[in-house]
């Protein structure tokens, strides 16, 4: 894995709950010192959830900056999931204590950002330190949301599947139908069926 990808003050940014059917879009963005290295230090998806909670501190306390934002289910349906992953990245750079002069982004679109140079990478969570880092820290405080969820909504199973399309999330939405922050523009079940929203 590749510390940075010019000699710029870089940071990474990656979004974590794209593809769920309630809550949050949550993005983070990392600033590392180029000369950071860490054995774990990988695409969040490949790791356990303890193994991300420790290297969440870790990070925290190693980055030269870091920021994290959420996109609101409301916003995810006004302006797509797309324009919402985007709004959430750009949310977390702003919300950086330093101002980077080059921006890595996990993925294949991003808008321009501040007149700020920008590289998208494919599966640049895998690649790049800075977007790894990102990636962990906006999945494990996504996830920890979701938790905070599940104990107001129990039925959809948001403990285990944090909102992803599950068989027992969607049975959840079958049953008790959806709540204020599912994504109503979502398929929430094959086919739309019949729905109370």
């Amino acid at each position: 894995m590749q510390t940075q990808l010019t000699q710029t003050l870089e940071c990474g940014t990656d979004e974590a709950g794209r593809g769920c059917l309630a809550g949050p879009v949550t993005a983070a963005a990392v600033i590392l010192p180029p000369s950071y290295t860490h054995p774990l230090l990988t695409d969040s998806k490949k790791l356990t959830a303890k193994q991300r909670h420790a290297l969440r501190e870790e990070i925290k306390n190693v980055a030269l900056a870091y920021g994290i934002a959420h996109v609101s289910p409301q916003r995810i349906d006004e302006i797509n999931i797309l324009n919402a992953s985007i709004e959430a990245m750009q949310l977390a750079i702003t919300a950086m204590a330093r101002v980077p002069e080059t921006i890595l982004v996990d993925g294949n679109k991003f808008k321009p950002y501040q007149d700020i140079p920008y590289h998208c990478i494919i599966g640049g969570d895998g690649k790049y330190r800075n977007i790894a880092a990102a990636s962990i820290l906006a999945k494990t405080t996504r996830d920890d949301l979701m938790l905070e969820y599940h104990q107001k909504h129990p039925h959809y199973g948001w403990d285990t599947n944090k909102g992803y399309p599950t068989t027992k999330h969607r049975n959840g939405i079958r049953t008790h139908g959806a709540v204020d922050i599912h994504r109503k523009t979502f398929a929430l079940l094959p086919k739309q069926l019949s729905l109370d929203l």
